[in-house]
């Protein structure tokens, strides 16, 4: 399972399970120690068997499958551990870039489909997406705030129970916001922990989203700005 610390109001991910499916021992080698060093506790395996096998033994937060084992076709693979595991992240990393191939993927249950040569960073930072994702499901329990209603479970928001049309990222923006309530949030945090990137002096991104939370809920929620600080989320 995730191992979740609190930070800020929100729950992080410092430390958790990767089932690694890779049959390229120089490819598989790469990532593992790629992984490790960002503290993920990462289970490598070479065949669809072995998988099957470590799916319970390792209890993966998220699967990073390749779709060319040698026992086993990767969708099909993809299939049983949909079937075994309906809530994990499964994301594929393959050679194979044709739309078909695409398409194959996701329709066999996976979430996300990275096509190689990919970097480092961008698979990383897909990887804490999703990972986020189910962090937020696990912390299911809705946020009140006066009477908006934030919930992680279902990704959801209501106003006065009227449902509210977020954006992904505004979304995860105002439930950290929510978990924060009262404390000044400086502009560096919200870029790492939603955006999962480091302080960018020139962007625009966060300010637009604030602005359209405000647009959005009116007078239900009071963001006030702390000028070169961040913002707060006021608690009256």
């Amino acid at each position: 399972m995730l191992a979740m610390t609190s930070r800020g109001g929100a729950q992080v991910v410092p430390d958790a399970a990767i089932l690694l499916v890779e049959d390229d021992v120089e490819i598989g080698g790469q990532l593992c120690r790629m992984l490790e060093s960002k503290n993920y506790r990462v289970r490598w395996c070479v065949t669809g068997l072995s998988t099957l096998r470590a799916i319970d033994e390792h209890k993966p937060d998220l699967i990073l499958l390749d779709i060319g084992l040698p026992d086993i076709d990767g969708f099909a693979l993809c299939r049983e551990l949909r079937s075994l595991r309906k809530d994990i992240p499964i994301m594929m990393i393959t050679a194979a870039d044709s739309d078909i191939d695409v398409v194959m993927g996701l329709d066999s249950g996976a979430c996300d489909y990275v096509t190689k040569p990919f970097t480092s960073e961008v698979l990383l930072a897909r990887i804490r997406a999703h990972l986020r994702q189910v962090t937020m499901k696990q912390d299911s329990a809705p946020v009140v705030h006066r009477n908006i209603v934030v919930s992680p479970g279902s990704i959801t928001v209501t106003c006065n129970g009227t449902p509210v049309d977020l954006r992904l990222r505004e979304f995860e923006l105002l439930l950290y916001l929510c978990r924060a309530a009262g404390r000044v949030v400086p502009r560096r945090e919200l870029f790492a922990e939603i955006w999962d990137v480091k302080w960018a002096n020139h962007s625009k991104t966060l300010d637009m989203h604030i602005h359209a939370l405000r647009q959005k809920l009116g007078d239900e929620i009071h963001i006030s700005t702390i000028r070169g600080v961040g913002y707060r989320l006021e608690l009256g």
